[in-house]
């Protein structure tokens, strides 16, 4: 039977993933900005198979896992502390190093509007879905609502990303939403009943894209 979710908690996930929420996503694309460069994302039908490859084996993937391990985390200060340490030593590359504790600093400094006792469990330095997976288990808004919530803010903000490099319009990026939607209900559903065990990535096209963008000329994006 899916998880149900109250009002509350819904509010609350649609604000913290909401493209208006101060964590700078807009400035990070992840390696996509180099993808399109490189030729590996032209179209519409390339940026889906690229973010539905990140989704299902690549950084998408480890974050639900890494957001699900700190969710069910956030009141055992030793556990969490250990799956702070461990998504940040996964970040594969400087800039996505740069874009995942920054984010995370910039969400948790906003998310204290809403107040618990868990911002002082989690300290200074914490990975962006560590920061969401903690507040959101704080919380109790179901842990397969925010990952799928996590998730489909990633994919939005790859679009944008996509259509302010020329890679698709907007008519077709939100078609793109559309159709990875079954993907994220389904990894979703599996990412929640996931344990650090299961973390893991194959897109290997992806980590090289974001180890090389720090030498790109003219680039809109941090990462």
């Amino acid at each position: 039977m899916a998880e149900r979710i109250d009002t509350q908690a819904l509010l609350r996930l649609v604000a913290w993933l909401s493209p208006a929420f101060p964590v700078g996503a807009f400035s990070y694309s992840n390696g996509l900005e180099q993808a399109v460069h490189d030729g590996h994302v032209s179209d519409a039908e390339s940026l889906r198979r690229w973010l539905e490859a990140l989704i299902c084996h690549g950084s998408g993937w480890n974050d639900a896992v890494l957001l699900g391990e700190a969710y069910r985390a956030f009141d055992d200060p030793l556990r969490l502390a250990s799956v702070i340490d461990l998504a940040e030593a996964m970040a594969t590359s400087r800039e996505r190093h740069m874009e995942t504790m920054l984010q995370g600093e910039a969400f948790l400094a906003a998310a204290r509007h809403w107040p618990h006792p868990v911002f002082g469990r989690l300290g200074e330095g914490v990975a962006y879905p560590v920061a969401v997976g903690a507040v959101a288990g704080a919380h109790t808004t179901g842990l397969e609502p925010a990952i799928a919530a996590y998730l489909h803010a990633s994919v939005s903000n790859a679009v944008s990303v996509a259509i302010r490099c020329g890679v698709t319009g907007q008519r077709d990026g939100v078609g793109l939403i559309a159709a990875l939607e079954p993907t994220i209900a389904t990894v979703a559903r599996k990412a929640s009943a996931a344990s650090l065990n299961d973390l893991g990535s194959a897109t290997i096209t992806a980590d090289i894209s974001s180890l090389r963008h720090e030498t790109l000329q003219s680039r809109l994006f941090r990462s």
